[in-house]
């Protein structure tokens, strides 16, 4: 699908609300808006990953595009800068594309441009082609001026930093950025630029930033000419062509979605977006999935939730292996990791859910797949979190004699509502919390099927799976509010009605009857429902947050105090249609709901899905511009449709 942005659309300040994202499979990006300026101080033109996948460093921030007639020198870039000026190309700006890659269309004095931004799958490359048509009776010279910061990613640009202009590269700061390109090269004395970070601003972040240039490129066309400038940037010595760049970006992004087969377009966009948070690792030698851009790196959950869609739906097994196994060397006392190691630092272990959806994430995976050796060999991992989990590990994670489990002590954060503002705890959850409880129960009945696969008695399992059964709905059932309590934990936040109680309808294993699944979708959908994505706290609780913004205190308070999540609407749209039989009424509900989706890939980061949005009124995106599991759950509605 190709999204198309007119005049209409190119204001200042609305072209600066979208931009385009391409990865490059360590942890590296491209990411600038559609006006071309750089509205965070995480956009750039190349942002480099030195150690895949979280080592990033800002290497070209941006490209200053001049357009010369005769004397006269035109601006086809946009900007806004620190001191309140503004560089404004937006209107030579005719519109602006984006399918595989992003594409600027100019039009100024009879010479049109076209510009095209591509990057390389597996390496630090990003390159740039201006297809430039003169149909005016002037000659007329582009000139490109690359702003480079060679700082690691979210910092800046200090101005006693050295900058060491080689034959085809550029060193600074023990970083290196080789070049390439066919037009006119111009060594320049060293320049600054300071620019306003509209984005970063209104979010309490960094408000401003500099890059610095010390060279251009030029060329020139004739009256009736048609040229082409091509530039290619890499940590790495060039090899290929900007042409080339291109061609590998769009036969890549081609690849996903035909490996994925999905029929809705849509769903084939997301295919493409999943395949951008799937990212090697190199301490572990094995895949991992971002959880998002461009603020976050691979955490356990984020990676346990979104990998169902990110790789099962869309069909990349292999990845999807890659990414279990490292999860299972990495396990410790029947826990996996939140965070892995980087730099020679030791996991971290801080979540209760992580290990349970790793248990999920294997039934999902052996079911699409059919793959009975990886289960085998998954099998003594998946049982380890069983025993731990029976009898007690890290962070007061264990089980009680009712069966059920409990988790959380101190100011220990361990399920995904884990804000922690100092000595506050915004979403305090110890306890047993409810989605915990539905995953246990999940994972019980999910070894009670296995064990016999591997030669083992799946009695006990199936037993204690009643026991949690029986006890989950005696505690968790209010009768009176038609739906379950959010923890269990003796405080008067266990009644809140929040979003977690969905995964208790969305799972594989139902620990409800079909009448107390059914009251919980229509209370979700009554209270909690939006069409970009579930509130996590109803609107009518006295510690309800309307709006998310503003400095990280204030975010942080609001952040599952009833902002609109994405990813949860995933499973409330597979709740509905389990508790609906999959009837061909409830696919036709969930369709015309899913089609705002198309919006929703519209606005923000284009083809993607993010991270949040207020919880009055979700109007724009905030927080991550892509997340990996909002992709990911979305996607897994898209293959129940097609199932």
């Amino acid at each position: 699908m190709k999204y198309i942005y007119g005049k209409n659309d190119l204001t200042l300040s609305r072209a600066q609300e979208n931009c385009y994202l391409l990865t490059n499979g360590l942890g590296g990006f491209s990411s600038c808006t559609m006006a071309g300026s750089v509205s965070r101080n995480d956009h750039a033109f190349l942002m480099a990953c030195v150690q895949a996948p979280n080592c990033r460093v800002n290497m070209v921030h941006r490209l200053e595009e001049t357009l010369a007639t005769e004397g006269e020198a035109l601006p086809l870039s946009s900007q806004q800068f620190a001191d309140g000026s503004e560089e404004n190309g937006l209107k030579a700006l005719t519109s602006f594309s984006f399918e595989d890659y992003p594409r600027w269309f100019y039009q100024i004095g009879g010479v049109e441009i076209v510009k095209s931004v591509g990057m390389k799958q597996g390496e630090n490359t990003a390159a740039v082609v201006y297809e430039i048509t003169n149909r005016s009776r002037k000659r007329c010279t582009l000139k490109v001026r690359p702003f480079l910061q060679f700082t690691p990613k979210g910092t800046d640009l200090e101005k006693d930093q050295e900058f060491a202009l080689m034959d085809g590269f550029v060193r600074s700061a023990d970083y290196e950025l080789y070049f390439k390109g066919n037009g006119t090269f111009e060594k320049l004395p060293l320049t600054y630029q300071e620019y306003y970070y509209a984005y970063d601003d209104c979010d309490g972040r960094r408000a401003t930033g500099r890059a610095a240039a010390n060279h251009c490129w030029t060329m020139e066309a004739a009256p009736g000419a048609c040229v082409r400038l091509e530039l290619v940037y890499s940590t790495a010595p060039v090899t290929d062509s900007a042409a080339e760049v291109l061609a590998d970006t769009e036969r890549e992004r081609k690849k996903l979605a035909e490996q994925a087969g999905f029929a809705d377009p849509n769903a084939s966009v997301l295919a493409k977006a999943a395949g951008q948070f799937i990212s090697y690792r190199a301490s572990t030698g094995q895949d991992t999935i971002l959880a998002g851009y461009p603020f976050f790196e691979d955490w356990g959950r984020d990676t346990m939730i979104a990998l169902a869609g990110c790789c099962i739906s869309t069909r990349r097994y292999k990845q999807a292996k890659s990414i279990l196994r490292t999860f299972m060397n990495y396990q410790r006392k029947g826990l996996m990791p939140n965070l892995f190691p980087e730099g020679g630092k030791e996991p971290m272990y801080n979540t209760v859910d992580a290990a349970l959806l790793f248990v999920n994430s294997m039934y999902l995976y052996c079911e699409k797949a059919r793959d009975t050796r990886f289960l085998k060999e998954a099998y003594p991992a998946m049982k380890e979190v069983i025993r731990w989990y029976r009898e007690g590990t890290d962070f007061a994670i264990h089980m009680d004699e009712d069966g059920l489990i409990c988790a959380g002590n101190g100011l220990d954060q361990v399920t995904w509502m884990d804000v922690r503002v100092g000595e506050i705890l915004p979403t305090p959850r110890h306890g047993k919390p409810v989605e915990i409880n539905a995953y246990w129960y999940n994972a019980l009945k999910i070894m009670e099927l296995y064990a016999p696969k591997v030669g083992e008695d799946g009695a006990p399992y199936g037993e204690l799976a009643q026991k949690v059964r029986r006890s989950f709905n005696e505690q968790f059932w209010m009768e009176d509010k038609h739906c379950l309590r959010d923890v269990i934990s003796g405080t008067k936040s266990d009644e809140q009605i929040r979003c977690n109680q969905i995964w208790a309808v969305s799972l594989p294993f139902a620990v409800l009857d079909r009448e107390r699944e059914l009251e919980v979708v229509d209370t979700v959908f009554e209270k909690l429902y939006t069409p970009y994505g579930l509130r996590t706290l109803e609107e009518t609780d006295p510690e309800f947050h309307p709006f998310y913004g503003g400095e990280m205190i204030e975010r942080d308070l609001a952040y599952h105090q009833g902002t609109v999540w994405t990813f949860p609407l995933g499973g409330y749209y597979l709740a509905y249609l389990k508790v609906h039989d999959y009837s061909e009424d409830a696919k036709q509900t969930v369709r015309c709901q899913l089609e705002v989706m198309e919006a929703a890939l519209r606005e923000g980061c284009i083809g993607q899905l993010p991270e949040i949005y207020d919880g009055e009124n979700p109007t724009r995106s905030k927080g991550c511009f892509a997340q990996a599991w909002s992709v990911g759950e979305i996607l897994r509605v898209y293959e129940a449709l097609e199932a």
